[in-house]
């Protein structure tokens, strides 16, 4: 009896087949290959190795390597069994080159129960049924705003482009930018920031049927927006990553575009970046305490709130030693999974809510984990719970460009060349009208689309 309860996951397991006590060894890779993370990683994986008697050989894969590394992998047959902390657009190109065991995978989700899931996460995990990865958590672009200072106004959350633009136009001041975001070409953050923008106004980089489509009016009205507000409200020049988070952790800034990786900062707990507002300096948690977030935004062309985030994901190979991978991987989605969430919770967002028995399990967690670096707390203390909920939610309303029409090596190469970015750097700037940039860079994304076909 106990040889056979070793073979068990032990809360949401099932029983083992014959031979699965026998001893096994898989290779995992990740792509989180910070010491730290690779530490506590490994205490999940011994723990797993514990409950099960699978040996488990992790391996960090630097993400910048990763097309490299699977290229040689498969061509010299050795494949690790299970790969895990990729992007969306990596779970493309796996499958892409027939390199994942979508059966497997769907068994993994069936097992654990699939109403458990997001549905959108594994809408944006399939193609034509078939079950590319399973999706473990996310994280999103938000659009961070002062409630203080909405609340004075009067105004409502900026949902839309009108709200938006609405509240920028009556919060900005000479001392104080409306609204702030990344306008600076040649960065990735700066298409981030504009996709997240824009699809919410229907903007879409290519359609279901390989065609570029950005020249559409839904694009050229969403550069149009973005012109403008950066134009009339914003701070002069350009701004990237750093410039929008210390515009508004210095009290500079009204509404920003920043993604869930901002929310420790935010509240005083990392000691590497930190709010310098005047209010900051006698209470460090002032900030996060005024802030709201909106996730999904809806623009006049759009038909539904839409934002920019990833869903990030583990999937079995084609090539894997089946059962115990399969294993592995439920072990991490359940027993494992909120210690998996722990080791950087504002990163990694939660898409399966709960076990069967228990809907809310895994998002009650996340609310209670502690999270920063030096100082630890949880992100309960310095956010409200309709805050907290508008992050857990905030995977339904996740959009990304090229991947739900199947285009990831597209959409991976446009993040590498980048022209929607040029498109909004010259919109914002004054060198180009939003029609002309973008049939520019639909041209630019034509030509990439013809060298990744």
């Amino acid at each position: 009896m106990a040889a056979l309860m070793v073979g068990c996951t032990p809360n949401e397991g099932r029983q083992p087949n014959p031979g699965e006590n026998e001893p096994h060894v898989i290779t995992v890779w990740t792509t989180e290959t910070l010491p730290d993370r690779m530490a506590k990683s490994r205490a999940i994986v011994e723990r797993f190795t514990a409950a099960t008697g699978v040996t488990v050989d992790l391996v960090g894969i630097p993400a910048h390597r990763f097309k490299q590394m699977v290229a040689s992998s498969a061509a010299s047959g050795d494949l690790p069994d299970v790969i895990g902390s990729i992007s969306l657009g990596q779970v493309r190109t796996l499958a892409a080159s027939g390199l994942v065991n979508a059966d497997l995978n769907a068994s993994v989700i069936l097992a654990l129960g699939e109403h458990t899931w997001s549905p959108r996460a594994l809408e944006l995990t399939r193609e034509g049924g078939k079950q590319l990865s399973v999706p473990d958590s996310s994280w999103q672009h938000l659009l961070y705003y002062r409630k203080d200072l909405f609340a004075q106004a009067g105004l409502a959350a900026p949902k839309t482009y009108a709200d938006i633009m609405a509240a920028a136009k009556k919060l900005d001041t000479p001392q104080m930018a409306g609204f702030v975001a990344a306008n600076k070409p040649g960065q990735a953050f700066t298409q981030q920031s504009f996709e997240h923008i824009a699809q919410g106004n229907g903007c879409e980089m290519v359609n279901a049927k390989n065609g570029i489509t950005f020249e559409s009016p839904q694009c050229v009205a969403a550069l149009a927006f973005y012109r403008d507000i950066l134009k009339n409200y914003s701070g002069p020049g350009l701004q990237d990553i750093d410039t929008v988070r210390n515009a508004y952790f210095s009290g500079k800034a009204a509404m920003a575009v920043w993604p869930t990786m901002m929310l420790d900062e935010l509240a005083g707990l990392r000691t590497d970046a930190k709010p310098s507002c005047p209010e900051c300096t006698s209470d460090p948690g002032f900030l996060a305490r005024n802030t709201g977030v909106v996730a999904g935004i809806l623009g006049p062309s759009g038909k539904q709130p839409a934002q920019f985030g990833e869903i990030t994901s583990w999937t079995i190979t084609k090539d894997s030693d089946a059962d115990p991978a399969r294993r592995f991987v439920e072990y991490v989605m359940s027993d494992g999974y909120a210690d998996w969430l722990a080791i950087v919770p504002e990163e990694r967002l939660p898409v399966r809510a709960g076990s069967p028995g228990k809907p809310a399990e895994f998002t009650d967690a996340w609310k209670t984990m502690p999270v920063g670096i030096g100082k630890q707390e949880p992100l309960g203390k310095f956010y409200s719970q309709d805050v907290l909920a508008v992050l857990l939610q905030g995977a339904e309303e996740v959009r990304h460009w090229g991947i739900i029409q199947g285009q990831g090596d597209l959409a991976g190469a446009a993040l590498t060349e980048l022209p929607i970015a040029k498109a909004v750097g010259d919109v914002t700037t004054g060198r180009a009208e939003p029609k002309a940039a973008a049939q520019k860079a639909a041209a630019s994304l034509r030509s990439i689309l013809g060298s990744v076909k």
